[in-house]
């Protein structure tokens, strides 16, 4: 498991700088935010495998797991994005904006109970395989990082007895 992690590790890197740059700077550029995602998926299913102490093919599982969520939860975040685009406008003056701030709020408010909602389930769809030990590993692991959006080296760093 030691060396798996630490071969995707060394790979992350090598993947980032081979990618080419936006035509635009500012342009959102598809192919480079589909690149992001999955180096972001790739971190959090090893930050997984990595403190539940899974074998290469329940982090394929989990992998699979957050692929699903992740295609879910995408068009939750992007409601999200351009409602507090209307908003930020709308904290500055804009005049157009400011008729929208009501709409754009609601908005937010549910796209993130529904994000709320999806991690709940992606909870419980990671969670039902593993021993109670290790449900409460990725509890706490879950909570830190508000429910995988920011998987990082925070992570839950028990004894493994390795």
């Amino acid at each position: 498991m030691k060396r798996m992690t630490w071969a995707l590790a060394f790979t992350l890197p090598v993947m980032a700088f081979a990618q080419p740059m936006a035509k635009e700077p500012g342009a959102r550029d598809t192919e480079r935010m589909a690149r992001a995602e999955q180096r972001h998926r790739l971190r959090q299913v090893l930050e997984l495998a990595d403190t539940l102490e899974l074998d290469s093919a329940q982090a394929l599982k989990m992998d699979e797991t957050l692929r699903r969520f992740e295609d879910r939860r995408r068009p939750l975040r992007e409601q999200v994005r351009d409602s507090a685009r209307i908003l930020h406008l709308a904290s500055r003056g804009d005049s157009a904006a400011l008729s929208q701030v009501d709409a754009a709020a609601q908005k937010v408010f549910d796209a993130r109970a529904q994000i709320a909602a999806l991690d709940r389930e992606l909870y419980q769809a990671l969670a039902k395989d593993l021993s109670p030990e290790k449900r409460a590993r990725l509890a706490v692991l879950m909570a830190r990082s508000e429910g995988m959006k920011g998987l990082k080296a925070k992570g839950l760093k028990g004894p493994r007895g390795d």
